[in-house]
């Protein structure tokens, strides 16, 4: 699919139509005579054509004076593909709204943090997405608020507080027109909590769009997984957040339509941006079958593609610790890795409460490793100076890793340090900063791949053939990596 396909009626027809699960999040439906808004795979009776209008965001139908469906839940529909796609202006900043910069700094800090005058970004916001930032925040509040009052017991009152309302009268307003029901109507339809429910803990599930390949994914978190702070348990992948304010333990379950998600919260502020880094991490909002088509072309890649389709990337809930952690495995097994992360964690982590025992620390943040005795480091003498060099500018703020970061300009920075040649710095764009045509062809792994699947071998050729898989080589790689028996490639038993 591409940009603006909410402009191309007769194919948003034919999707509609077609219930196409596949588009949920691409476009939306608003429904003229009903004055209801709709994902595409809406299961209700298709509207007559001339009946349909089409909009990019569920903000801009909320904009327009349409409610949402109660039927499909269009608010709770995948993102779109695009602002993980691309890198641009508009894409960096979706991102930034999703990790809920406008709420916590308003639309002067999205802009400030892109480099752009609030009017250049809320021009283009509205001239793409038929809304600006700030309608953009406000359908974002709603979701969570619709999440936190037919998931938890909490009053209210403090539902509008976490889900960022700075009233309670904006809270009920916002609610009634979002969704045609007063507040305390969507806990009485909401299904009632299962048995065993555990006070404090929210259960959400989190959709993505099919196929979706589990196996390389949960099977990379958990192989890499650092001691105290991640944990692959009970078929569920746990880890410790670094949130706005405070922070939060995590446990992702893989499941056929859906992840299982658990969250316990420090501050029930920080929902929206917890599932927003965890969708991140999983890569929930890829759009498998546009990467598929465009790799499987391939005739040597269509076999893998055929074999185990919706590979994702497993990326990060934290650019600057995976950043860390990219260093800390320069040139090391991956069991070294682990136990060189293991050392920082115990001896410079927040220590945190886990209910379930497992998990024990926050990954150090930059300003605690940047304060660190070089010399207590137990590794060689030039990794040592990268790894404090790394630390000290993200901790003083002349390096910045984020959702909204330049992949090219990030490249370039991380370029310039020492110790950084292409394979890290393309790992970095590959699973934290999330560009998915980042590539390794000096990859050890993937050079052994290709040589077995008859592609070229070395690092040039290899980036020659690779060219017919752009945007999409990070999937390549994903791919590639999985013909190999590493752990990294399998779900955990």
């Amino acid at each position: 699919m591409q940009k603006g396909m909410h402009t191309q009626t007769e194919h948003c027809v034919r999707a509609v139509q077609a219930k196409d699960a596949r588009f949920d999040g691409w476009f939306y439906t608003a429904v003229l005579t009903t004055g209801i808004y709709c994902r595409p795979s809406c299961p209700v009776v298709a509207p007559k054509p001339g009946n349909m209008v089409f909009h990019p965001s569920a903000a801009a139908c909320q904009q327009a004076g349409f409610r949402a469906c109660k039927r499909c839940r269009p608010d709770a529909s995948p993102g779109s593909p695009e602002w993980n796609r691309r890198a641009d202006l508009v894409a960096r900043a979706m991102r930034l709204i999703a990790d809920g910069v406008v709420d916590r700094e308003g639309v002067p800090g999205l802009a400030a943090r892109l480099g752009y005058s609030t009017r250049q970004v809320e021009r283009q916001l509205l001239a793409e997405l038929g809304a600006g930032p700030l309608a953009l925040a406000r359908a974002q509040r709603a979701q969570t608020a619709r999440l936190l009052i037919e998931t938890t017991p909490l009053p209210m009152a403090e539902i509008a507080f976490a889900a960022g309302f700075s009233s309670i009268r904006t809270f009920n307003d916002t609610v009634r027109e979002v969704f045609a029901l007063a507040p305390s109507e969507l806990r009485t339809r909401a299904p009632r909590s299962t048995p065993g429910h555990t006070p404090g803990v929210l259960g959400l599930r989190l959709p993505f769009r099919a196929p979706l390949n589990p196996d390389n994914l949960f099977g990379h978190l958990a192989a890499t997984a650092v001691p105290g702070v991640e944990e692959w348990r009970d078929g569920a992948y746990r880890r410790t957040l670094r949130l706005p304010y405070g922070h939060g333990i995590v446990a992702l379950t893989p499941k056929p339509d859906h992840i299982g998600c658990r969250l316990t919260l420090s501050d029930l502020r920080d929902l929206p941006v917890a599932i927003s880094r965890c969708r991140r991490m999983l890569d929930l909002d890829a759009d498998p079958v546009a990467v598929d088509e465009q790799l499987g072309a391939d005739d040597l890649l269509a076999p893998l593609i055929a074999k185990a389709p919706g590979r994702r990337v497993p990326r990060t809930v934290d650019e600057a610790e995976f950043a860390v952690r990219a260093v800390l495995g320069q040139q090391v097994s991956t069991a070294a890795a682990r136990t060189h992360a293991a050392r920082l964690v115990t001896a410079h982590g927040e220590p945190v409460e886990d209910p379930e025992g497992g998990l024990t620390h926050l990954f150090p943040a930059p300003e605690a490793l940047a304060a660190v005795d070089p010399q207590s480091l137990a590794m060689p003498r030039t990794r040592r100076t990268t790894l404090t060099t790394l630390v000290r500018q993200l901790a003083d703020g002349s390096l910045h890793l984020g959702v909204e970061s330049d992949w090219e300009e990030a490249r370039a920075r991380l370029l310039a340090l020492p110790g950084f040649g292409p394979w890290t710095v393309d790992v970095i764009a590959m699973r934290a900063l999330g560009d998915p045509d980042a590539f390794l062809p000096t990859d050890l792994g993937i050079r052994r791949a290709a040589g077995e699947l008859g592609l070229p071998s070395t690092p040039a050729a290899l980036t020659a053939r690779a060219a017919a898989w752009r945007p999409w080589r990070a999937y390549a790689v994903q791919y590639l990596w999985a013909t190999d028996s590493h752990p990294i490639n399998f779900l955990p038993v």
